[in-house]
């Protein structure tokens, strides 16, 4: 188990001192069927070293060929995030040594991106901060390292190393914003939106599957602080490969504590890289960071420049989806969303699940309840995201599809979702094999009813004397005879007509 001597100082006592500044670093892996320089496929989850060639292997005259896609790509992305796209940029060599680096460099981009100087607006509690991008540079991935022996899982005290080239070359857009300052208290929540955001337009684009629970996207996270009012940027740390939103919120906030506990002991930070602990919500250190120019870029020399024509950038600007404000605002409208409804929703994470719930045919304020409600409470029980706890949109709107058709009540429905979660089939197969249908027949309902007044006179006495409110306290007697299977619209009925 990991663990830090780190000192802490208390998240409040940290906002009153200090301002943060944030930068974020996210990679997003595309989707194109072959990799960046080569033409080997990209599909996850192969064989070890089975998707490799002489050009993603480094192999002495091997010729890269850049891929169209990947820059149609870029340029889609950039324009969505309201940048400038370059009329002529080139690809450079970045060079350090580390084994899933085949040829000790890494083909990137780095005074000449081909996307820069644009920004996206995020909301957090109701304010709007703005995030500027300096740039969207296009680069090949590395390839993933395995470290066997030793308790952590890193590099330090393996007794040896397994790398897959297979991820090597894919091809990567790296996005890096300038530092957003003036969050304060609201830090983590803002970098979390901004992950979040930006992770929705990514998958509204159609570039990536933005899978952060397979590295299909992943965020760097930038924190420093500095006296409050001080105006100036303290030194940062990089907590490295952060890989879900819950996540990059908790690092945040974890640095920002440790930042304050150094400068608070008379210490300095020191400019490093940091690892993230899932398990533990603590970051420990990586390796003393460099600057740009200690990985000694050199122009790409086997690759000739991009230089894509504004035509091209015009017919790619036609196929950029809703702008994700926008879209938010219409939703809402179409929704009957109150502000604060919409608020949470986005909050949680779960716009674009309830928007394919109401796709799927459930009204929006039923989706909205069970994704904020019980699969919101089983995400945080898990400690994943709400996308990943095994309960699709589909399968949400037939389950209220369920409750509409009144097959099941609301209480039923959460059995339900336990067979969904446990994968024992649809939603109706859950139904019929669990026995979770309401009771609505008549016959069994009296009886239960009948049961209910003779264990309850005194209850049943006030009903008839016309305090007709006594009436739940009979109708939850009935329901818990039935283990909640009854029709509770159909109790009330027959109790009345029994005791008027």
């Amino acid at each position: 188990m990991t663990t830090t001597s780190d000192v802490l100082i208390p998240f409040d006592e940290v906002v009153e001192a200090y301002d943060p500044a944030l930068g974020l670093e996210v990679h997003v892996e595309l989707n194109t069927n072959t990799k960046m320089f080569c033409g080997c496929p990209t599909e996850f989850g192969a064989e070890p070293n089975a998707q490799v060639c002489p050009t993603c292997l480094g192999l002495p005259g091997a010729m890269p060929v850049v891929n169209g896609k990947a820059v149609e790509a870029a340029i889609r992305i950039g324009l969505a995030l309201n940048c400038d796209i370059a009329e002529w940029c080139r690809f450079a060599r970045k060079n350090y040594f580390y084994p899933d680096m085949p040829k000790n460099f890494q083909t990137s981009q780095y005074d000449e991106p081909i996307c820069f100087d644009g920004w996206m607006d995020v909301d957090v509690d109701g304010e709007t901060f703005r995030v500027e991008i300096e740039r969207a540079h296009m680069e090949e991935d590395t390839g993933k390292s395995t470290h066997i022996g030793g308790a952590t899982g890193r590099i330090h005290g393996a007794s040896h190393s397994l790398v897959d080239y297979n991820r090597a070359g894919i091809p990567l857009i790296e996005i890096v914003t300038r530092p957003i300052v003036g969050a304060g208290e609201k830090a983590p929540l803002v970098a979390r939106a901004y992950v979040a955001q930006l992770r929705d337009l990514i998958v509204a684009l159609g570039v990536s599957d933005a899978r952060m629970d397979q590295g299909s996207i992943r965020a760097d996270v930038n924190l420093s602080l500095a006296p409050k009012g001080s105006g100036v940027l303290g030194t940062r740390t990089e907590t490295k490969n952060v890989n879900s939103l819950r996540s990059v919120e908790r690092a945040v906030r974890y640095e920002m504590s440790r930042h304050a506990g150094v400068l608070g002991g008379g210490g300095a930070v020191l400019q490093e890289t940091r690892h993230w602990h899932e398990d533990t919500g603590v970051t420990t250190s990586g390796r003393e960071k460099s600057d740009a120019e200690d990985y000694r870029y050199f122009p790409e020399p086997d690759l000739v420049p991009v230089a894509p024509s504004r035509e091209w950038v015009e017919e790619l600007r036609a196929t950029l989806p809703e702008n994700p404000t926008q879209k938010r605002a219409r939703l809402q409208q179409e929704w009957g969303f109150s502000d604060l409804e919409m608020r949470d929703t986005v909050g949680a994470g779960a716009l674009a699940l309830v928007e394919e719930t109401v796709a799927a045919g459930a009204a929006p304020q039923a989706a909205r309840k069970w994704w904020l409600s019980e699969l919101a409470r089983r995400a945080n029980d898990a400690g994943v995201e709400l996308a990943e706890v095994g309960v699709t949109p589909a399968q949400v709107a037939e389950v209220q599809s369920l409750v509409d058709a009144k097959t099941i009540n609301d209480k039923l429905a959460r059995q339900v979702f336990d067979g969904l979660v446990a994968g024992e089939g649809t939603p109706a197969e859950i139904v019929e094999k669990r026995g979770l249908a309401v009771v609505s027949d008549d016959g069994a309902l009296s009886t239960a009813v009948d049961n209910a007044i003779a264990a309850n006179p005194d209850i049943a006495q006030k009903i008839r004397d016309g305090k007709v409110a006594a009436a739940g306290a009979l109708i939850g007697a009935v329901m818990k005879e039935m283990r909640g299977q009854a029709d509770a619209g159909r109790v009330r009925e027959l109790v009345l007509e029994k005791l008027s």
